[in-house]
């Protein structure tokens, strides 16, 4: 019997990831717009990077190892793409005052130079589907609002950052920034449960 209910167990786990990663905005989805606070309480909309060519949405955690080893390589991406209309967007998903959660002022601690916001209640990330952190989003900018492109994995190394044979992020950002279809397509990310 015990035998049974660890398989039911399992089975029900598996289903409810799966499920878990097929929802949420798919490739050639229009974003809505959405409204999040970021460490120090000031509001930050999707709509205010209108002028943005290009947005990035990163869900990550500063508490998940994961995110940790992927920190410095978005950093670096952010600073690199912010000259040709790229726009970088942290998002937590697990601030708030709960176990497992992270304090706010852990976002307003970071210095990124770019908006690192709060989704305290996950609606945001249950929209896009983000079931990892990190896990990121690109976005097109076209004249109707912002069209989703690319979604999962930022490269297929996330321990040894000198062992990247495959750049997805970069790729996919380069491809929507010269007006081409992006092909990588929404490759699995590593990380953190959310």
């Amino acid at each position: 019997m015990r035998r049974y209910l660890a398989l039911l167990a399992v089975t029900l786990l598996v289903s409810i990831s799966i499920f878990a990663q097929s929802g949420g905005y798919q490739l050639g989805d229009k974003v809505a717009d959405f409204t999040l606070k970021d460490g120090n309480n000031n509001s930050v909309s999707l709509s205010d990077m209108a002028k943005s060519k290009t947005v990035v949405i990163v869900f990550t955690n500063n508490l998940c190892p994961y995110a940790k080893l992927y920190e410095n390589r978005l950093v670096t991406l952010a600073s690199t793409y912010s000259n040709q209309g790229v726009q970088f967007l942290f998002i937590n998903p697990s601030v708030g005052t709960g176990e497992g959660s992270e304090p706010l002022a852990n976002l307003a601690a970071k210095n990124y130079g770019f908006p690192y916001l709060a989704d305290e209640e996950q609606k945001v990330s249950q929209s896009f589907g983000a079931t990892k952190t990190p896990e990121v989003f690109v976005l097109h900018n076209t004249s109707g609002g912002f069209v989703l492109k690319y979604k999962g994995a930022i490269d297929d190394n996330p321990q040894v950052e000198s062992g990247v044979k495959s750049n997805f992020l970069k790729t996919a950002i380069d491809q929507v920034l010269a007006n081409k279809a992006v092909s990588v397509s929404g490759k699995r990310a590593t990380g953190c449960m959310i």
